[in-house]
């Protein structure tokens, strides 16, 4: 009887080492489990993810020429040298005045002008140091205009702003000293001296050439001898050897002439490129696409012409209405051509899944 309470005994101590061992091993399974599922949590974090709006675009890099609307303007004394009247980028309307040239005399000239504005200038403070509790408010207005004027003119480092400010300054102080001149006495030397300022200027001009725009537009001074080779009247012209053959650098800035000047239409312009893209091949006239130029300034373009070059690339005109101040100073840039563009909701690849031949986000 012992010895069979003793093999119960045996028995039951084996079950229960077995079942530890069980016990753990599951508990160990558990763990592997645990330890595996934090793994693929740190190698994955993408699994759990928030849903965000994206857009996906075509587009390519491309360098593109401008061609503009230009008409060229030159005089017959362009040898003497040109004095700016508006300056690079202005707006002007037809018969505005855009420049002169030098007259033969302009230094003896301008010497004299320049002595009798120095005396104008001592006889205006004079006047001004003895009746100061007299002088109007609009003196007062055109001296204050004139002290920030020329605070601006210090502070500013735009050579075109600069000359702006110079000739508001010029207006401005022309203003003053007629207005003081009024209310000084007849025959007095600063009225003396105004008339005489009046006589020497009419001289100066009368000297000169004037150069007047022939229509509206955007006033410039950078030509680089294609304002009557790259028209825009007919584009049938433009072909890849066509641009190749300028040998243009790409950036480069066109330099200023000391000769002549040029009105610009502003408001239209083209880019035309040589493009090998599936996209420019499947490209028509009429259609819309974006251009990012080199300030990073999207724009809006039309296809305006298209030549299917020999080796099957194409040769693409597009036509923006927008940027062309930014542009005068250049013939050839870079810019990027965005064919399409579309937005939605961003997801990662990973939890796409396909099913029936359609495109299903997973529940990851």
């Amino acid at each position: 009887m012992e010895k069979k309470n003793k093999k119960i005994t045996n028995i039951e101590k084996q079950n229960k080492v077995l079942g530890i061992v069980l016990i753990i091993i599951v508990i160990a399974i558990f763990l592997l489990y645990i330890i595996n599922s934090i793994y693929g949590w740190l190698k994955q974090p993408t699994d759990v993810f928030l849903v965000e709006n994206g857009e996906v675009i075509q587009e390519e890099t491309a360098v593109g020429y401008i061609i503009r609307e230009e008409v060229i303007l030159q005089g017959e004394n362009y040898k003497n040298g040109i004095l700016q009247i508006k300056t690079e980028g202005q707006r002007v309307s037809n018969g505005d005045p855009i420049f002169r040239y030098y007259s033969e005399s302009e230094d003896e000239i301008r010497n004299e002008l320049t002595q009798i504005d120095l005396q104008i200038d001592s006889q205006i403070q004079n006047f001004m140091d003895n009746n100061i509790s007299v002088v109007p408010s609009d003196i007062k207005s055109l001296e204050t205009q004139i002290k920030e004027q020329v605070d601006e003119l210090y502070k500013n480092n735009n050579l075109q702003k600069n000359k702006e400010y110079k000739q508001e300054i010029d207006s401005n102080m022309t203003k003053k000293a007629r207005a003081i001149g009024e209310l000084s006495p007849e025959g007095s030397e600063l009225r003396t001296l105004i008339n005489r300022r009046d006589e020497v200027e009419n001289q100066l001009k009368n000297n000169s050439e004037y150069i007047k725009a022939p229509l509206s537009g955007i006033v410039s001074y950078r030509i680089d001898g294609l304002e009557e080779i790259m028209k825009t009247d007919d584009f049938s012209y433009l072909n890849k050897e066509f641009l190749e053959n300028l040998e243009l650098k790409t950036g480069q800035i066109i330099g200023t002439s000391e000769e002549k000047g040029k009105i610009i239409n502003n408001f239209e312009c083209y880019i035309v490129s040589t493009l090998e893209s599936d996209q420019a091949k499947n490209a028509r006239i009429g259609d819309k696409v974006k251009l990012i130029l080199s300030n990073l300034e999207e724009i809006s373009a039309t296809i305006s012409y298209i030549n299917v070059e020999e080796d099957d690339s194409r040769t693409i005109v597009f036509q923006i209405t927008n940027q062309i101040e930014e542009l005068i100073k250049y013939r050839k840039i870079s810019l990027d051509i965005v064919w399409w563009s579309y937005e939605g909701w961003k997801v990662p690849n990973s939890s796409i899944l396909t099913e029936n031949r359609k495109n299903l986000c997973s529940k990851k």
